[in-house]
């Protein structure tokens, strides 16, 4: 019985033990190799006194370390926090501390960009050093080890009456009133996703998935699950140049494809050589909806290649999918709910929508996760009844409330109609605008007014405007300040442009207007680009 998610890598290893579980730099690891390096992960962590349900971080770019540090935690009973490899240091240090990091895995030169913040994660321990070959002086209270030293003398202990809903993961994912939250989500979760995703995409043990997106985001992660439930290999790629993964499709054969539509954006733009992307049979895209001429543009490119688009949210992991026999006949369309899941679309009180009637979509079944960490209150607004439930029977809560507004149509397909928070779409992430504006903020003293706002762009589904005002007298400096943003947040989360106004609109209630500034800055990129 598959129960934790290590177990997908023991069964795959013992079914195909040669076979090329991961690609990396042009060395191959085979499922044998994958498998036995993240049982010594394990027994490492343990050995670093690592208890049950212990949060461990993963800071690192994708590399065979990441993946073994992943899929150990797991088999050692403990949680893991993949962090994103392109946070600052500040990003990083709130995740540290909100969930309470007992060991960290990362290299020399990532912890150096971390020791400022280090000293006020009191429950972080030991620092795992993935690039050291021998133990290191304790920074503070941190005890700095090589994530390679020999355990060969001390045994695994496993947890034989663990289950599917303990937790497994938490993933960090912006929320609308500033610092990302963690949502929590079971082995369940992810196995049951790997199981739906590979089903509809008809994974097999041939594929080789081409992995682009970060690990820390539910979609990247996705690309392991899948591939090692069916046995399939796994292409690591963290690239500079758009040439680079063109490279690699044809190097490996890559079959599968996932990115978000500004990637999309960048590979329908490469050079791709007559015959280069023979071998891609599927594209898959999520994070945001894909603009029509752009999938003819990358049906031209992968002509032997279906494409799936998909919907999901960190909270549900993926919700919808649409079938590529359904392209043509529904553009625009988010598809239904993908296998082992159930999509509704309700009212206020929680009733059922009428069909093309404009609603919240409501994702129900064994997808929704175990809520936010350490925050009841946002878990108790987004994780709420379920209104397809009987009402003769308390049940748990099984039902996750996107935010976000959807219609159905008379066959049951979905079309995606807006958001109803302030949170902003850019480059597939979700971004929270107090995140930025408190960055912004920290640029000086005579800011009085700032407001981070989403507009439509061309490749990144919504840029990040920051509109701001100044104390009278008091000249902006934006050429500094940008310089200054790029430091202290992620790519991810840069502002297109800052723009000084003489004063920002408010509402009834005093607070900043977003929706008036987003209407009238609506057609900004479109404007700039003439």
């Amino acid at each position: 019985m598959t129960k934790n998610l290590h177990d997908i890598v023991t069964q795959s290893a013992a079914r195909f033990p040669k076979r090329p579980a991961l690609y990396f730099k042009n060395t191959a690891l085979t499922y044998a190799e994958l498998a036995s390096g993240v049982t010594t992960t394990a027994v490492q962590l343990q050995a670093q006194d690592v208890k049950r349900f212990d949060r461990v971080a993963v800071y690192l770019p994708k590399q065979f370390e990441t993946v073994f540090s992943l899929f150990g935690c797991a088999m050692a009973g403990a949680v893991f926090v993949p962090v994103n490899p392109g946070l600052k240091a500040a990003q990083v240090a709130h995740i540290l501390q909100d969930c309470n990091v007992r060991v960290l895995i990362t290299s020399k030169d990532r912890l150096a960009t971390l020791e400022e913040e280090l000293h006020l994660c009191s429950d972080l321990h030991t620092v795992l050093l993935t690039d050291v070959t021998e133990d290191m002086s304790p920074l503070a209270h941190i005890q700095l080890k090589s994530f390679y030293a020999d355990v060969s003398h001390r045994t695994l202990q496993l947890y034989p009456h663990a289950t599917d809903q303990d937790m497994a993961a938490i993933l960090y994912t912006s929320g609308s009133t500033g610092k990302p939250k963690g949502v929590v989500l079971s082995h369940r979760n992810m196995l049951v996703g790997a199981q739906s995703v590979s089903s509809y995409l008809n994974n097999t043990a041939d594929d080789v998935l081409l992995a682009l997106l970060p690990l820390s985001f539910d979609y990247g992660l996705s690309q392991l699950t899948t591939a090692f439930l069916t046995g399939a290999s796994v292409v690591l790629l963290d690239f500079f140049l758009v040439q680079d993964v063109v490279r690699t499709v044809q190097q490996y054969g890559v079959t599968g494809i996932a990115a978000v539509p500004p990637l999309w954006a960048q590979l329908a733009k490469a050079n791709w050589v007559e015959g280069s992307t023979d071998t891609v049979r599927y594209l898959t895209n999520s994070g945001g909806a894909m603009p029509q001429a752009l999938l003819q543009q990358l049906q031209q490119v992968f002509n032997k290649a279906e494409p799936y688009l998909m919907y999901g949210l960190t909270e549900a992991f993926r919700s919808t999918y649409l079938p590529p026999a359904e392209l043509e006949k529904r553009p625009g369309s988010m598809g239904k709910a993908i296998p082992n899941a159930e999509i509704v679309v309700v009212r206020e009180d929680g009733s059922l929508c009428a069909p093309n009637e404009p609603g919240e979509l409501v994702h129900r079944g064994p997808l929704v996760s175990l809520g936010y960490w350490n925050a009841p209150d946002k878990t108790a607004e987004r994780f709420k009844f379920d209104p397809v439930a009987p009402k003769g029977i308390q049940l748990p809560q099984l039902a996750v409330w996107s935010g976000d507004t959807v219609r159905c149509d008379e066959d049951g397909f979905l079309y995606f109609i807006g958001r109803r928070d302030e949170m902003i779409k850019t480059s597939g992430y979700r971004v929270s605008p107090t995140e930025v504006e408190e960055a912004v903020y920290q640029l000086s003293p005579a800011l009085v007014d700032v407001a981070a706002i989403g507009v439509p762009h061309p490749e990144l589904e919504q840029a990040i405007l920051v509109l701001f005002a100044c104390k009278d007298g008091n000249e902006p400096d934006i050429a500094n300040w940008t310089t200054q943003l790029k430091r202290s947040l992620p790519n991810f989360m840069q502002p297109k442009a800052l723009i000084v106004q003489q004063g920002l609109p408010k509402n009834a209630n005093g607070k900043i207007d977003r929706k008036l500034l987003s209407e009238q800055y609506r057609g900004y990129f479109n404007e700039a680009s003439r």
